[in-house]
């Protein structure tokens, strides 16, 4: 059975910053967007009905500090009574940090992974077949391209290198070349929190949990703030056909994010918008 408690969930930083997230309130029949701090949780559904909404304020860290809030609980009480096998349904639970925003997820966004979705493509999805499909990939590409930048004139030679070893794939163009990987990852409300199962595919005998960072953003592309998220991938089916990745990525309860959400102030966001604008 799971436990969960403040000191198992929080950062080493404890409830430093800005940490916002979302509360099922049984007294209210619904969710209520929450801020923690050191003393508690507190209800902001006073003026932010929704985390999308506290999203698309210019300053998010501003505002929440300007709501008149209502304590809740004390973290601890809230994160015990999270796991649904000793759930009290008469007492608040945590709920994912996010709720009518989107979940898009960018793919082939590091070497190693890049690497991997390749092995998963020649194995057609057979796990006995991946190491020595590993061996050669590497032997082929190498297994450090970080210094490459996508798109570049370097790149675009290799490109021509390795078509000519018959060695290219399409987890390379997305890896190299000029376009991301970008794909909806599941839909609106779908993902679940800390302390819940993740969903799997009852036909798939190969898959992976992912640890993500988790950006949210706002409609105008603005990094509001951050958390930590499970990607769960099933690696049989998207390695037999590039276009099952909507069933390997997608279905019910297979994105998991949470504890919390970190909200970032106004220049922290500026910095890391710049530096992923860069990237």
């Amino acid at each position: 059975m799971i436990s969960l408690s403040a000191a198992s969930v929080l950062p080493d930083d404890g409830t430093a910053g800005t940490l916002v997230g979302r509360v099922w309130l049984p007294s209210a029949g619904g969710p209520a967007v929450v801020a923690v701090w050191e003393d508690g949780v507190y209800d902001l559904t006073a003026r932010f009905p929704t985390m999308s909404m506290l999203a698309e304020e210019a300053d998010p860290v501003r505002a929440i500090r300007e709501v008149p809030v209502t304590r809740i609980s004390d973290l601890d009480s809230v994160l015990r009574n999270t796991p649904p096998d000793s759930r009290d349904l008469g007492k608040p639970w945590l709920l994912p940090p996010i709720d009518l925003q989107v979940l898009k997820a960018a793919g082939v966004t590091f070497a190693v992974s890049m690497l991997e979705r390749m092995i998963e493509e020649r194995a057609l999805g057979n796990p006995s077949a991946a190491a020595k499909i590993r061996a050669e990939v590497a032997r082929l590409v190498g297994d450090d391209l970080s210094k490459l930048k996508p798109s570049s004139p370097q790149a675009m030679r290799l490109k021509e290198v390795l078509i000519e070893q018959q060695a290219w794939s399409q987890y390379l163009e997305v890896g190299i070349g000029r376009d991301a990987e970008v794909f909806t990852k599941a839909p609106v409300l779908s993902s679940v929190g800390t302390g819940m199962d993740a969903g799997l595919h009852p036909k798939s005998t190969w898959n992976n949990p992912e640890p993500e960072v988790v950006l949210a953003v706002s409609s105008r592309g603005k990094i509001v703030g951050a958390a930590l998220g499970n990607d769960v991938n099933l690696r049989d089916f998207e390695g037999r056909s590039a276009l099952l990745l909507s069933k390997a990525k997608d279905n019910n309860a297979s994105c998991a994010i949470g504890p919390l959400l970190r909200v970032f102030d106004r220049t922290f966001r500026s910095t890391i918008s710049a530096r992923w604008t860069l990237q």
